[in-house]
């Protein structure tokens, strides 16, 4: 999902809605989400796609076991060091931001509302300075107050991306830290981060190194989950986070399982955003996916946490029976499957040689590696369609069918000094059988011209931190091509692409989701982009960016993302959410 730099100043009357049309905001906001109570509103039967545009089996019911499982693994379940769409989506189960997502199906979903916070951020000095009131009666699961400071502190400890290496930038991009790094090199947490203020216990104020109109959107990041400082353990506090949502931790095996159970200190009264209705979650780890598609199937499982969709077999069974079908749906997401070309890695440091893996790419065997057409659309650039003012275009057309152009890659590796090809290192997460498929089906594709992979799987928990993510790795390793994916962090050009094409989010530590886009020209585009006002005119800058991107030949885009999602019949509340971009885990429920 991720970010840049700075914004520039908006004009006045743009400060407090231009980055908030997107998701329908203002700054002021309410005291509660309008649509908060959504799911016990308009519902709908089983029907195919239902779950797209409304709550399919709406509920309030309480009680029973909610039962996911995954392929893979968390890369941390500690909210300040986590950026998995799966688990930004889940974290909601037992950690409250100052602001979320309104718990709505379809367009809906998008707009940014009151969470641990009483109302939207308050702006003044220009959208540089933004003030949020915690709610009345907030309370961990041990029963002790939660405060102003406790979300102070869980900001200043994300900013330490050598401690939790994982998570977006955006604080330490926005914020005015005058060289403020990390609590944990200080004897008083609180000490020297001038950027965020606690007047008292239940105000905090932002202060901004440049206007930023959307600064709702950061408010609702996993990094403003309230951690209590006397209880954070660094690295370890993923193995037991002190819950603020609506369940709590009761058992953490790492790596294989985990149990959530009712956090009875939970008052819903403060919280218009979740209804909390099973008793107890159980989630299973590194699973395998068939195993988890015929238990979803058989109704013995309800939930595959991935939020991928299921495998191409079981997409198969659901798509030609009737009774299956009617328990799926098949949105377009705001994700884009993409392979990230390394130019730390010779002969890949020259444009034509990237240039001839965009062109003898067959981007209908990656399509069938999502799981065809039910999987995906054929990407031609980086931003999705569902993203605002997106183009489409296409620099590196692969053939009338999709199945590469042979010819003009092979120009394209005589012009690079590669006439007979060479030979590279392609990464993958070897725990989720999609990339494993996309990395065969380019080892297939590429060959054709001489251009031999050498395939290399890597556990997913650890991709980004220790291995795709981790620069010096990457190129000592000669991971020329890697898989990568990213969703939108909110539908519009900022929420999307920055994180992810701008030099500047990169660390030599690792953690880092940019892998390959490294050029100056490209940071200097976003930060025009992030300071004009006008949205049109912004709209189309994202799309130069893209532009730009591929011009580079850097990123190698290939599915936009669709799954098809299967809601097993013991699920209620169920309904599809492109803000997480797949289905809301915060509002779900069981029959018993």
């Amino acid at each position: 999902m991720r970010r840049t730099r700075g914004l520039a100043t908006f004009a006045v009357a743009a400060t407090v809605s231009v980055g908030l049309a997107a998701c329908g905001g203002a700054s002021s906001g309410t005291s509660s989400s309008s649509s908060s109570s959504s799911s016990a509103g308009a519902g709908s039967a089983a029907a195919f796609n239902a779950g797209e545009t409304s709550v399919v089996n709406p509920s309030d019911t309480k009680g029973g076991t909610l039962r996911m499982a995954i392929s893979d693994d968390w890369d941390s379940l500690d909210p300040g060091d986590t950026y998995y769409a799966f688990a930004w989506d889940f974290v909601r189960l037992y950690g409250r931001s100052l602001t979320t997502f309104t718990s709505a199906p379809g367009k809906d979903s998008s707009k940014v509302v009151p969470d641990l916070a009483e109302s939207l951020g308050k702006s003044t000095d220009g959208g540089k300075t933004w003030t949020y009131t915690l709610r009345k009666g907030l309370k961990y699961e041990d029963g002790t107050p939660i405060t102003s400071k406790d979300v102070k502190y869980a900001v200043a400890r994300s900013l330490d991306k050598e401690i939790l290496v994982n998570g977006p930038t955006y604080f330490g991009d926005f914020l005015d830290l005058q060289g403020y790094t990390s609590p944990y090199k200080l004897k008083d947490a609180g000490a020297g981060l001038k950027a965020i203020e606690t007047p008292d216990d239940s105000t905090i104020v932002f202060h901004l190194k440049k206007p930023f109109a959307s600064f709702d959107y950061l408010a609702g990041l996993p990094a403003t989950i309230p951690v209590p400082a006397a209880k954070d353990t660094g690295t370890e506090y993923k193995k037991h986070v002190i819950s603020s949502g609506p369940y709590k931790f009761e058992t953490n095996e790492a790596g294989k399982q985990f149990t959530l159970v009712r956090n009875t200190n939970w008052d819903p009264a403060t919280d218009p955003n979740r209804k909390g209705l099973p008793d107890r979650i159980e989630v299973k780890l590194k699973q395998n996916q068939a195993d988890i598609d015929n238990q979803l199937l058989a109704g013995t499982l309800d939930v595959d946490v991935s939020g991928s969709g299921v495998g191409t077999e079981a997409q198969g069974r659901i798509l030609s029976d009737p009774k299956l079908k009617a328990n799926a749906d098949n949105p377009i997401g705001t994700r884009t499957w993409y392979i990230s070309v390394n130019g730390d890695v010779a002969p890949l440091d020259k444009v034509e040689c990237r240039q001839a893996v965009q062109y003898a790419t067959d981007k209908t065997s990656v399509q069938r590696a999502y799981g065809g057409a039910t999987g995906g659309e054929i990407a031609t650039n980086i931003l999705p369609p569902t993203i605002s003012g997106q183009q489409r275009f296409n620099m590196y057309p692969p053939g009338a069918d999709n199945k590469g152009d042979l010819e003009k890659a092979k120009a394209a590796l005589a012009a690079c000094g590669q006439p007979s090809g060479f030979t590279t290192t392609m990464a993958f997460r070897s725990d989720r059988p999609k990339e494993k498929a996309t990395a065969e089906a380019m080892q297939q594709a590429l060959k054709r011209v001489g251009i031999n992979l050498t395939l290399k799987g890597f556990p997913a928990g650890d991709y980004y931190k220790l291995y795709a993510g981790k620069p010096d790795y990457a190129k000592t390793n000669g991971l020329g091509l890697m898989t990568n994916g990213w969703g939108a962090d909110w539908p519009d050009g900022f929420g999307f692409i920055s994180q992810i094409v701008d030099s500047r989010t990169i660390r030599p530590s690792g953690g880092n989701y940019n892998l390959s886009v490294k050029d100056p020209a490209v940071d200097t585009m976003l930060d025009k982009a992030v300071t004009t006002a006008d949205q049109t005119a912004r709209d189309a800058l994202w799309v130069d960016v893209d532009k730009k991107v591929m011009s580079d030949a850097t990123v190698l885009p290939t599915v936009w993302s669709k799954g098809l999602y299967y809601r097993p019949t013991n699920l209620t509340n169920v309904y599809f959410t492109p803000a997480w971009d797949m289905y809301d885990y915060a509002s779900l429920g069981v029959k018993k």
